[in-house]
């Protein structure tokens, strides 16, 4: 079986609706009950200290009790680095750069390059955000954004934070449409929290039965303001109607073009520098006719490797969803749990990818 089919099956297998009581204060202009949200990535294991210090780790875990095979436990395949992969590489490096707009002035891409720290403060099985205290969280991103300066002298680090701002559910919730906002004063603590390190903030939407043009207009009054940006997760897309979780969602091109619009006219609006748009993508459906978005200098688009397992796997899953359909720029996401992304992959061989990630994402 080719090892980009392993991968996408491995990440249906895994995936599993982790259960997390958030308080009612989450609520935001929803009647969605706050009782068991979607956590976009179980990240309940958490590393030291010390190892919070070197390059990144982890992804999706099995369910409780279940018996599933850690990823990390499977053996490449025995072409996973292949001369046959080298040529292939060395086909789809022709796509690269792709021809787009020239950054615009106070353009973030590609003269610096994002480590972001991911999650909801609300739940510690969502990712690091909500996993460490303020202050132990703000220094391990210190560690990981010295620990990429020293690796990469040459491209200038940009801290950020990556708050899920609406929450995939496994409920329905009043308005049927399996998703939770978060309130304004959840979103104002992370942007507190990313003040203290001049970070980026950015708002990610988890649509489960809502739609972009339902979620995204609400949370204009933030990305009016400089700093902030925004995630859309294909994963958590039902649109034909599944509850979240019972499999893997999707976006289309004309999904992400909504969204890469609406920011447009915001960066228009407010006379800002341009936006960030952050897509996950870990699967073939993920992101649909994706040749078909449309690229604006007000907005940079960054088609994030959202997948999990050891290195020859998510290299893979990069090759064939991320560097074989150019979008604009492209990301990486590493995990805090070694059961999913073990044995790490670490910073320097994330650097010899090409096309080179300028959004690095830490769950």
């Amino acid at each position: 079986m080719p090892s980009f089919v392993i991968s996408r099956a491995l990440q249906r297998a895994l995936f599993v609706l982790t259960v997390a009581a958030l308080p009612a204060a989450a609520q935001q202009d929803s009647s969605a009950k706050p009782t068991k949200p979607t956590p976009a990535r179980d990240s309940t294991a958490s590393p030291s200290k010390k190892g919070a210090k070197k390059q990144g780790t982890s992804k999706k875990s099995a369910k409780p009790g279940k018996g599933k095979k850690s990823v990390g436990s499977l053996k490449p395949p025995a072409d996973a680095d292949s001369i046959a992969q080298a040529r292939q590489d060395s086909i789809l490096d022709a796509k690269w750069p792709v021809k787009g707009p020239e950054p615009l002035p106070g353009s973030i891409l590609p003269a610096k390059r994002i480590i972001a720290y991911y999650g909801n403060p609300l739940s510690k099985r969502m990712g690091v955000l909500g996993e460490y205290e303020p202050t132990e969280m703000l220094k391990m991103l210190d560690a990981e954004v010295a620990a990429w300066t020293k690796a990469d002298p040459t491209t200038p680090v940009q801290p950020a934070l990556h708050l899920i701002a609406v929450v995939a559910q496994g409920a329905p919730g009043k308005d049927g449409k399996y998703r939770l906002r978060m309130d304004s004063s959840l979103i104002e603590k992370v942007a507190g929290w990313a003040a203290k390190r001049n970070a980026l903030v950015f708002l990610d939407v988890q649509v489960g039965h809502a739609t972009l043009q339902e979620e995204l207009p609400r949370l204009v009054r933030f990305l009016q303001r400089p700093n902030f940006h925004l995630g859309i997760d294909p994963e958590f897309s039902l649109k034909d109607g599944t509850v979240p979780g019972k499999k893997i969602g999707s976006f289309d091109a004309s999904d992400v073009n909504y969204a890469a619009t609406m920011l447009a006219e915001v960066v228009t609006q407010y006379k800002l520098p341009p936006k960030v748009l952050i897509v996950h993508r870990f699967t073939q459906r993920g992101v649909t006719n994706a040749h078909a978005i449309k690229l604006d200098p007000r907005v940079q688009i960054v088609m994030d490797m959202d997948g999990f397992g050891p290195p020859w796997l998510k290299r893979n899953t990069f090759r064939k969803w991320i560097k074989a359909e150019p979008v604009q720029f492209v990301g990486w996401k590493q995990f805090y749990k070694a059961r999913n992304d073990n044995p790490r992959t670490t910073i320097p061989e994330i650097l010899k990818l090409r096309p080179r990630p300028l959004y690095i994402q830490y769950q």
